[in-house]
């Protein structure tokens, strides 16, 4: 799977990722009550959608 461009993202439920280095995680606020983590892939890095979103309408 080639061809994407740079600021491409991909949603899923799950996402399976493998890089050769990893940074920190680091906190990121979703909403008021919510927060999520952030890292960032780099050197040869690949992502992959293990299971779709059902917030999309898509899924099991």
């Amino acid at each position: 799977m080639k061809g994407y461009d740079v600021g491409d993202s991909i949603h899923g439920h799950r996402i399976i990722t493998e890089a050769r280095k990893v940074s920190d995680p680091v906190v990121i606020v979703k909403s008021a009550r919510h927060k999520a983590q952030r890292i960032v892939l780099t050197e040869n890095s690949f992502a992959m959608i293990d299971r779709k979103g059902r917030w999309c309408g898509q899924g099991p």
